[in-house]
């Protein structure tokens, strides 16, 4: 008997050797793995990531708006022949060329030459005529037109595209991080499940040793074989769950050539240090979202335009009334220069008027009052999305301090169950307990444990969600 206990003694002294050995070579293997924090992924999908650089694409395409919409201030410059031959006779050659250039006030300016020749022209045409002139709005379009309105829209739309821009952002940093902190958890989960799979086959090792020398009952290798089997179960799962976290994970990483990449085998977390928020924080957060919230910022917007838009749509009530004038002058010839007759003067000129009133403006009312209504109906959807998001601010920040509440009751709990553990392993060793018993405070340890990374988790998740309520990509 006493040889048999020497036996068993070596061969648990040899697997103990054995075990520090592979312990130690974990450890050195874990020291060099690659170590990926949050702020590294976030950083990432921030530069690389294809919706980020799609979201930062739409300031782009409003600039090219704004763009068009300045071509209608844009100098033209136009020309024109027009000729008529019949018979052998020369009727007319009519040639004109014209400069006009638009102005914001509404005047536009208009430079032409025309040169003219035939046996049919007209008895008011010149050979050839220069022409300097400007036709000024006095009625409708004086105090804004359809160009300005245009322009001014399209500088709030740039505006606008940059609220959509953010929100884009906001919402691909918020899924990117609730894809890490389930990596994060899923990670940690599986050290735990390995840890209590090692402990099990340890402890089934030396039950079946000790029930084949006669030393303990045979049932008690069948209770340590049945738990190893159960967490065996829960250490493969681990390991799936490690394994789909970590594809999902891969969606947010991207080269800066636009290649997919893969999160490397050899990649773990790092503990998690929880950031604690307070009141301060939250009224921070709601003066932010107040001031900067995409959609806050995008109705806001649509309002100032709706205001652009009625003030152009009330100077469509006001009648057309143009005027024009234009000083002429007899060609390039020197007589035009030196001769006051044929020279630009007062005299030497061109004056016209135009007058158009609707009598019933109808079309122009029934739009003005459309627009009206419009602002009326964008007012309480920003009255309503005020209240909306005031109210998922508070509700995300509720669930942070709930968890944060849960998290620590939870380390308590784990740590005085930690005390159970030791203290039935102390009683086990001196006969006073069982196997079963043993196993049952060890797998509830370890299930405690585990609760807590997953609080962890949840805790980062929910502080994700605050910052994404409140418009932002991350916590002040």
């Amino acid at each position: 008997m006493n040889q048999q206990n020497k036996y068993i003694h070596s061969k648990i002294v040899k697997k103990s050797i054995l075990f520090a050995l592979l312990f130690i070579l974990y450890s050195l293997s874990s020291y060099a793995q690659t170590n990926f924090g949050y702020e590294d992924f976030k950083s990432l999908v921030l530069k690389n990531h294809p919706t980020v650089k799609q979201a930062n694409l739409y300031p782009n395409n409003a600039e090219t708006e704004i763009m068009q919409a300045k071509g209608a201030f844009d100098p033209k410059l136009s020309s024109n022949f027009d000729r008529k031959a019949f018979k052998g006779s020369d009727y007319y050659n009519r040639w004109g060329n014209a400069l006009k250039i638009p102005t914001w006030s509404g005047v536009d300016f208009k430079l032409a030459y025309e040169k003219n020749s035939g046996y049919n022209l007209l008895p008011e045409e010149s050979s050839q005529l220069l022409v300097a002139g400007l036709s000024v709005p006095i009625g409708q379009g004086l105090i804004i037109d359809a160009r300005r309105n245009t322009l001014k829209q399209a500088r709030l739309a740039k505006n606008y595209a940059e609220a959509e821009r953010q929100k884009l952002i906001n919402s691909t940093i918020y899924y990117a991080a609730k894809a890490y902190w389930e990596w994060w958890f899923s990670y940690q989960q599986l050290q735990l499940i390995k840890e209590g799979y090692d402990l099990a086959d340890k402890r089934f090792v030396a039950t079946r040793e000790r029930a084949r020398i006669g030393e303990q009952a045979t049932i008690d290798s069948v209770e340590a074989k049945i738990t190893l089997q159960d967490r065996q179960v829960a250490l493969e799962q681990a390991l799936i769950d490690l394994q789909n976290n970590r594809l999902a994970l891969s969606n947010y990483l991207w080269s800066a050539n636009e290649t997919p990449l893969e999160l490397p085998e050899d990649a773990t977390p790092p503990l998690a240090g929880i950031r604690k928020v307070d009141d301060t924080t939250l009224q921070s957060l709601i003066s932010q979202a107040k001031a900067q919230h995409p959609e806050i910022l995008k109705l806001n917007i649509k309002i100032n335009q709706l205001q652009i838009e009625e003030r152009f749509r009330k100077e469509m009530l006001k009648p057309i009334f143009n005027a024009n004038f234009n000083f002429i002058a007899d060609g390039f010839a020197s007589k035009a220069i030196y001769n006051y007759e044929n020279s630009f003067s007062t005299n030497n000129h061109k004056l016209g008027f135009e007058f158009v009133m609707p009598l019933f403006l109808r079309k122009e009312r029934g739009k003005l009052q459309q627009i009206r209504i419009k602002q009326q109906s964008t007012g309480f959807e920003l009255n309503l999305a005020r209240r909306e998001i005031m109210n998922e601010v508070y509700a995300a920040y509720n669930d942070v301090r709930n968890y944060e509440k849960q998290l620590k009751i939870q380390e308590d709990a784990t740590k005085n169950q930690e005390l159970l553990v030791k203290a039935e392993q102390r009683k086990f060793d001196i006969g006073e307990s069982t196997l079963f018993l043993i196993n049952a405070r060890e797998s509830k340890w370890i299930e405690m444990k585990t609760k807590v990374e997953s609080l962890k988790s949840k805790y980062e998740k929910a502080l994700a969600n605050l910052a994404y309520m409140a418009g932002l990509t991350e916590i002040l």
